[in-house]
């Protein structure tokens, strides 16, 4: 029957444990390594030959719309399905019924998948699933998995039956919308496939897979992402300036004497930078970024038309676009509980800003806090609490 050559991408949900971040936007475009994740799900398609794909989308679906038009730029052929309501997966999914072929791969857009892990389905001639073996599987759907064909789908189990987990990378027939007809999540339908006799083939991979669900995620996908990347200057590089390892500086930026940048490290197009700044290992700077003198920056995300004023310290930290962090700005990492959600997490990590925050001189943020968008803190405020939108701190 040859290779599947259509694939359906899920890319309709908000992600509210990522807010503030997804307050304005989806989570497949939230930047890893100055690209969306959703275009590297794209890539991975096109780089296994499957380049006729439908879209899923919903919250906020014009910033998609508008990134990836109709896929030509990306080499693919892209339709797009509106999900109203985002009620689960296999909702989701029921809006292409009609308009997919014999066999075709169902993906998640907020996933970093190699093409190696897709190469396995797109032979798939029957429903199938793709499997990775992970320490904790809390937060996921394990597989019971006997002569690899799956018994049973558990979703976020209390206890771990098993250490395989469903990794929502699935090749399936027309004849799974028998199965979806009374379901919000796929996880249920497939479940309703096994107990009606069917075969659920399930594939293992040992390739990376990495998914975003909590803010510090997105800098564990970005320091992965930037694991790969390849030395490119398009800018300007002054006297004095120190590069080691792999750096991307994009067009029309300037990087000023006496910098001294570690890679692996992405800067955008027109940034300013320096003088004597240190950025050091998988950081991603966006686009028109001015970053001010003795500041020093690591293993952080700062989007695009951010201002770091000068003397500042940031690590493990997210700053959204067009957030200005004036002079003696401090958000350092270390290990802390988080609050997310109502659920508690313990990791090491610095600050999230959300877009168009102004914070002020000799600001301090202690690790863990999430600030909300477009928030106000004035000078000399050390923040021992999450902010929510539009707050101000006086």
């Amino acid at each position: 029957m040859g290779r599947v050559k259509q694939a359906v991408i899920l890319a309709a949900g908000e992600g509210q444990r990522l807010r503030p971040l997804t307050r304005w936007r989806p989570k497949v475009v939230l930047p890893i390594a100055n690209k969306p994740i959703l275009q590297y799900v794209v890539e991975s398609l096109a780089d296994e030959g499957v380049r006729n794909i439908i879209m899923v989308v919903g919250y906020r679906k014009e910033h998609v719309l508008n990134y990836f038009g109709n896929g030509a730029q990306f080499g693919v052929e892209i339709e797009y399905v509106v999900q109203e309501r985002q009620l689960g997966t296999a909702h989701a999914l029921k809006q292409v019924k009609g308009k997919v072929q014999d066999r075709f791969l169902v993906l998640s857009g907020d996933t970093i998948i190699e093409p190696n892990t897709i190469a396995h389905l797109v032979d798939a001639l029957q429903e199938s699933l793709m499997v990775k073996a992970q320490q904790d599987v809390s937060k996921y759907g394990t597989v019971e998995v006997k002569d690899g064909i799956a018994q049973r789908i558990t979703e976020k189990p209390y206890e771990a039956q098993g250490n395989l987990v469903n990794l929502g990378l699935y090749a399936f027939t027309p004849g799974i919308f028998k199965f979806t007809e009374d379901s919000l999540e796929l996880t249920e339908a497939l479940q309703k496939l096994i107990d009606d006799g069917q075969i659920l083939q399930v594939y293992e991979t040992k390739d990376t897979w990495l998914d975003v669900v909590y803010p510090w995620d997105i800098l564990r996908l970005n320091e992965f992402i930037l694991g790969r990347i390849s030395p490119m200057t398009g800018g300007v590089i002054e006297p004095y300036v120190n590069l080691k390892g792999a750096i991307s500086v994009g067009r029309g930026s300037i990087i000023r004497s006496n910098c001294y940048i570690t890679g692996p490290v992405t800067i955008g197009r027109n940034c300013d930078i320096g003088p004597n700044v240190y950025i050091a290992p998988s950081t991603s700077i966006g686009d028109d970024v001015i970053i001010a003198a003795f500041t020093q920056i690591k293993n952080s995300i700062l989007g695009d038309r951010v201002r770091i004023g000068s003397h500042s310290i940031i690590e493990n930290t997210f700053i959204d676009k067009g957030s200005v962090m004036k002079e003696q700005f401090v958000a350092c990492t270390k290990e802390t509980e988080v609050k997310i959600d109502g659920e508690h997490h313990q990791v090491d990590m610095g600050a999230v800003i959300g877009r168009g925050c102004i914070i002020e001189n000799s600001v301090m943020l202690l690790p863990g806090i999430v600030v909300g968008n477009y928030t106000n803190i004035r000078s000399g405020n050390v923040v021992r609490e999450n902010l929510p939108d539009e707050s101000l701190v006086v």
